[in-house]
């Protein structure tokens, strides 16, 4: 299983330590969601940024149209699935199930591991981007709701 991290609030007034994390998972600026393994490592720098971020399991259609619409090459270039099969030696679906496995990383693969997603069309749920997502807001964890979220930022 893999974990779909997306920062939702900015860099003012951020502790150096939350600054240092969160630039260790690449998460440099709004909107810009990372993949990650599901391991002890990466959990509790998840949980040092949970008020920050809004994360969740990924599943393996959206990680495949996220590759596809928001994928890029070193260069900004668009990815294509002819381009990604050629590079990777893997299809698309293939190389999504192996993310998810934890077999391969997409920071060893030429895509690059951070996704540079829109704002969610029709904004974030009624509570706002300084509430958690168990009371109504957007941040912290939201299980597979996550999915629901990169939908409406691709």
């Amino acid at each position: 299983m893999a974990y779909a991290v997306v920062r939702v609030r900015g860099s003012v007034g951020v502790r150096g330590d939350i600054a240092d994390t969160m630039k260790m998972l690449r998460l440099h600026r709004v909107n810009h969601c990372v993949v990650i393994p599901e391991n002890d490592h990466y959990t509790g720098m998840i949980k040092k940024v949970k008020d920050y971020v809004t994360y969740g399991e990924i599943d393996k259609e959206t990680l495949v149209s996220l590759i596809l619409k928001r994928g890029r090459l070193a260069g900004n270039k668009r990815l294509s699935e002819e381009l990604l099969k050629e590079l990777v030696e893997l299809p698309v679906d293939a190389l999504a199930e192996k993310v998810l496995a934890g077999e391969i990383k997409l920071k060893d693969t030429p895509i690059k591991p951070v996704f540079r997603l829109h704002p969610p069309r029709r904004g974030y749920d009624r509570g706002g981007i300084k509430k958690g997502f168990s009371i109504g807001g957007a941040l912290g964890y939201r299980a597979g709701k996550i999915n629901d979220l990169l939908n409406k930022m691709m």
